[in-house]
């Protein structure tokens, strides 16, 4: 337990000594020089000279002077990648190596066709692992849209990906790269990066935008545990009027309006003479504002989210995904129509924000919480699970 506090502190401040880690954890400063060590020799952790102090001698000279010993800091080993992520997503999936002190925005180093079938999904990874060599992995990390019963490690239910729910993703995974395998719904994934490179939100509802509508909520820093393998799927909310089929078999859910499918739709049914393309539709919206098939697609889009609020009772909103490509008027109206709805406007401040992607980095978290400590040998319930 002390190690994992100890990581999770380090992912909050960056870099520390080990006095700051020992006053920040409540611990004894031998106790946490020990567990330092420890992560220092099996890689989990790196050290960093302080820079030298200096003091000026002359005009615009400058002598560098040795004041006691000098201050060694620590930080989440950023040289050597340990993990593999894999974001698997409805027709591509994006693989890259990553450290475990990786807090940067997606960046995958290559992608393969996801496939129609768990065969052709296996193929494609192999050829990818070959084209991405990682000795002595740590650990696989994957990204999955859809119901995720993470404790068996398998898909219930995935709308736009149905091969998924009748195969082993940890197997497939683990039978390429000889690695424990960690499944992460993606958009807890996306809440976990968010958190991991902004430590100071630890309350928030994320509302992610791209073939589907997702969300994940993130209460004084942890995913919530639920009953039942469901959480956030506001896309599959029904709006009243909205006859369009979704891909789960119901009729109405806000994701046929305001993915990125069902933006296309509107937008061809509104603009029947313009290109169906993404471009065409972001420079609509710079020329001509928020037209009334926009503004209607948004007012649906607020009254969940703010729905969503007032039941978890949050006061941040943060919007990541395709809707933030859109020129800010977009968003500014969005944000306005999420305050009205929202109960807690009335009596303080809501925060509506954009965001870039930090899957990877919420995958890296996952995995150094369910992964690094079972490689120190920790015999905890997660380590002993994941190991069989």
């Amino acid at each position: 337990m002390n190690k994992l506090a100890l990581l999770t502190r380090l992912q909050q401040l960056g870099t520390a000594s080990r006095a700051e880690l020992a006053k920040s954890l409540g611990l004894s400063q031998p106790t946490c020089g020990k567990i330092v060590q420890e992560l220092l020799r099996s890689g989990v952790l790196e050290e960093l000279r302080r820079p030298a102090r200096s003091r000026m001698v002359g005009p615009g000279i400058e002598r560098r002077r040795k004041l006691g010993r000098p201050g060694v800091l620590v930080r989440l080993n950023q040289s050597l990648p340990r993990f593999l992520a894999i974001q698997l997503d409805v027709t591509q999936t994006s693989l890259g190596r990553f450290s475990l002190g990786f807090t940067g925005a997606d960046v995958w180093e290559t992608s393969v066709p996801t496939g129609k079938t768990a065969t052709e999904w296996a193929r494609n990874l192999a050829e990818a692992a070959r084209a991405l060599p990682l000795p002595d992995p740590w650990g696989v990390l994957i990204s999955v849209p859809g119901l995720l019963d993470a404790e068996r490690g398998r898909v219930v239910y995935s709308p736009n990906l149905h091969w998924t729910e009748t195969v082993d993703l940890r197997r497939v995974a683990a039978e390429i790269w000889q690695a424990p395998v960690v499944l992460m719904q993606e958009e807890q994934a996306l809440a976990l990066g968010h958190r991991r490179v902004h430590p100071d939100h630890d309350d928030f509802l994320l509302v992610d935008f791209g073939e589907g509508v997702g969300g994940a909520v993130l209460v004084h820093g942890r995913l919530p545990a639920n009953p039942l393998p469901v959480s956030g799927e506001l896309g599959h909310t029904p709006v009243a009027g909205n006859p369009r089929r979704c891909g789960c078999g119901a009729v109405g859910c806000l994701e046929t309006l305001v993915s990125l499918r069902g933006l296309l739709e509107s937008f061809a049914e509104a603009v029947p003479q313009a290109p169906r393309t993404w471009a065409a539709l972001r420079q609509r919206v710079q020329e001509r504002g928020l037209e009334p098939w926009l503004s209607r697609t948004l007012d649906a889009t607020a009254v969940v989210i703010a729905g969503a609020l007032n039941i978890l009772g949050l006061q941040r909103v943060v919007l990541t995904g395709m809707l933030t490509e859109l020129p800010t008027s977009v968003v500014e109206y969005l944000a306005q129509r999420v305050r009205q709805g929202a109960l807690w406007a009335r009596f303080g401040q809501i925060y509506v924000e954009t965001a870039a992607r930090h899957r990877a980095a919420g995958l890296v978290a996952a995995g150094l919480e369910k992964l690094v400590l079972n490689r120190l040998g920790e015999d905890t319930p997660d380590a002993i699970r994941l190991a069989q």
